[in-house]
Formats: C-alpha cells, sequence, structure tokens
C-alpha cells in the first residue's frame, strides 16, 4: 500500500479559487492539517475529515508525527498550505522527515497571493516595454540576516515583497528606484475584506498606514501598478 501525503496549495483567500485537483483532495482528506493562521476558514470547514489540524504553533516533529501516523495507518492526509507552497511555504523540511519515514508525498500547486494581487490590481507583472522580469523577495528579519530589495530595485525588474507589511517604511526606505515608481500595498487579496492602495515608492507606506493596513499584504513596487500610465508596448500575440 503507497502511503502519501498530500500538500495542497489553498489558495489566496477566496476559497473558490483553489484547484480543482486541490479541491478534490481536500473533500477526500481523512485528515487535514491546515495554516490556521492563513487559510480561509471556509475552505477548512468544506472539508469532510473527520480530523483537522490547525498548525499555527505547532513544531515540526508534532506536525510531522500526526501526517506520519495517519498516513501509517492508509489514511489520506492533505496538508493545507495558503497560496502556493512554493512561496514560502517551508514544505521542504516537512518532506524531507517524511521520506526518510518511508511516506511519499506529493505537491498539488495552488495560486499565490502574488497572483491574487496582480488581479485585485487589474495589471500583468510582465508587460512589454515596462518590465519582462518579475523578483520576489522579503525584507531582512527576524528570520532574515540580510535583504536584496535596494540590489533588486535597481533592476527595474517588477518587485513582489512578502513577508514586509509590519516593517513597511523600512522595506521602501531600502529601495533604490526613482520615488516616483508606482507602488501598491494589497491587504488579504481576494478575500471580502481587501483593500488596494495605490502610490508611488515614496508615499505608499504612509497610504497603506493611513488605510490600517499592518500585516497580510504585499508589497509591488514597479511601472506596471500603473500600466496606462506607463509607455508599454502592445503584444506581437494579438497582431
Amino acid at each position: 500500500m503507497t502511503k502519501t501525503v498530500y500538500f495542497v496549495g489553498a489558495g489566496p483567500g477566496d476559497p473558490d479559487l483553489i484547484t480543482v485537483k486541490g479541491n478534490t483532495l481536500l473533500m477526500r482528506a481523512d485528515v487535514l492539517i491546515y495554516a490556521g493562521s492563513l487559510v480561509n476558514p471556509a475552505l477548512v470547514a468544506r472539508s469532510p475529515a473527520p480530523e483537522k489540524y490547525d498548525s499555527w504553533g505547532m513544531k515540526l516533529p508534532e506536525m510531522v508525527r500526526i501526517m506520519r501516523e495517519a498516513a501509517d495507518a492508509g489514511k489520506c492526509v492533505v496538508r493545507l498550505h495558503s497560496g502556493d507552497p512554493a512561496l514560502y511555504g517551508a514544505i521542504i523540511e516537512q518532506i524531507a522527515d517524511l521520506e526518510k519515514a518511508g511516506i511519499e508525498v506529493e505537491v498539488v500547486p495552488g495560486v499565490s497571493s502574488m497572483f491574487g494581487a496582480a488581479a485585485a490590481l487589474k495589471t500583468q507583472f510582465t508587460l512589454r516595454g515596462v518590465s519582462e522580469s518579475v523578483v520576489v523577495t522579503r525584507p531582512a528579519g527576524a528570520t532574515l540576516e540580510s535583504d536584496q530589495i535596494a540590489e533588486f530595485s535597481r533592476t527595474g525588474a517588477t518587485m513582489v515583497v512578502f513577508l514586509g507589511t509590519e516593517h513597511m517604511e523600512e522595506v521602501l526606505a531600502k529601495a533604490a528606484c526613482p520615488p516616483e515608481t508606482p507602488a501598491a500595498v494589497v491587504y488579504h487579496a481576494t478575500w471580502p475584506d481587501q483593500i488596494v492602495v495605490r502610490g508611488t515608492v515614496a508615499d505608499i507606506a504612509a497610504k497603506a498606514r493611513a488605510a490600517g493596513i499592518e500585516r497580510s499584504a504585499l508589497i509591488i513596487i514597479g511601472g506596471v501598478v500603473d500600466a496606462t500610465r506607463s509607455a508599454y508596448t502592445n503584444s506581437d500575440l494579438y497582431g
């Protein structure tokens, strides 16, 4: 009997933005372990799994033990991560310990909050004539000694900054691009209480604070934030 744990991306917030495959596994789950501080409770409620565990505050050995014991018992185990597990999902250490215990792992991708933010802004992160690249990064903090925000901001690429809301002022102060560069802060992308604030590198932090944003937001920097005013070029795809 194959023993498998499924790591599933829950999507950015809107429960309808989980993938079809992810939702199928959610409905099949016997054991659901989820990131309670980040995953929409509606998804947790949707699953009929008789065993549900909020991983908030759990240590790695406890999470792995729950998943391993359930998989050993032949149960369908779903580990539900917010957004897409590939971005700041901390899945590798979980996978490594499970595979050491002889448990197979399958990762089901999800819609990242960065794409929810792009949808909220009604833009695209790569825009001909404005930016052909996207940098995904985070600021230094308790778990990261240094960052490359200044270096990345000089490239002209679109920047998406995760885990930076609490240090928004410091993040924007590090940006080495012109102060008039368009910027946005998107709080709870795709959730019912979503907030979108637009501005520039010079003023976006103050605007976001004035809107009451203190956590759970993405910082977007680059000309694509204000695409209608950028000198973009039409794609050749549509002649």
